[in-house]
């Protein structure tokens, strides 16, 4: 794994709504819109082969969306091309970054110059939540998972390791952009649980607006 020293100042964004990116998680893509074809291809020929989700928002008077400061890099580690010349994708989240501003250039992508420092954290070894009630959390997550009449694999989500557990609802879960990137954002797996729980009680009392707005 790449150390933050040797990280690269300057990185390809894909700005995608709702598509969350956590450090150590895996996150699929499905590419096949031409800039970012052409974005995937470029990335390949680096070293680092990293690709920096983040999310937009719209921003009054600008035909292109803005890009929230914080956003979360994924190595690429699995690729293939279907027949038809799309990729499926997978990121394996490396750590989140800051963005310092974006650059100007030829790319139909757009890129960023970004910063690494302050979540040194995230190219550590997983994270635990000494305050998880497990228990109590799955009973809120079968009230949830009823409520939108999902089903699940119940017994590997008990077996999974906290931040996995965690981690994945947080990316799998249908929350609006603001709220994952509440998610993203959480300084600990303590407070992106204590996030979670949060939405998901918002959710099942019948909230309609963005909770972290």
């Amino acid at each position: 794994m790449k150390r933050l020293k040797d990280l690269p100042g300057t990185i390809p964004v894909f700005p995608l709504p709702g598509a969350l990116l956590l450090p150590r998680a895996r996150l699929p893509l499905h590419i096949f819109e031409p800039r970012y074809l052409a974005m995937l291809d470029d990335c390949l020929k680096t070293e680092a082969r990293l690709i920096g989700m983040v999310q937009p928002h719209v921003v009054p008077g600008r035909d292109e969306d803005g890009l929230h400061r914080i956003g979360c890099a994924g190595r690429v580690t699995q690729f293939s091309e279907t027949e038809d010349g799309r990729y499926m994708v997978t990121l394996t989240g490396l750590s989140r970054y800051r963005i310092q501003g974006e650059v100007d250039g030829f790319t139909p992508y757009r890129r960023c110059e970004v910063s690494w420092d302050g979540f040194e954290r995230d190219q550590q070894g997983a994270e635990t939540d000494t305050g998880f009630d497990r228990s109590t959390f799955m009973n809120l997550l079968n009230r949830y998972f009823m409520s939108k009449e999902l089903s699940a694999d119940w017994d590997t989500l008990q077996e999974a390791d906290d931040e996995l557990l965690l981690n994945s609802l947080s990316m799998l879960l249908e929350f609006s952009p603001e709220d994952k990137q509440a998610l993203l954002e959480a300084p600990s797996l303590s407070t992106r649980r204590e996030t979670l729980v949060t939405l998901i009680e918002y959710t099942l009392r019948g909230g309609e607006e963005d909770l972290m707005q």
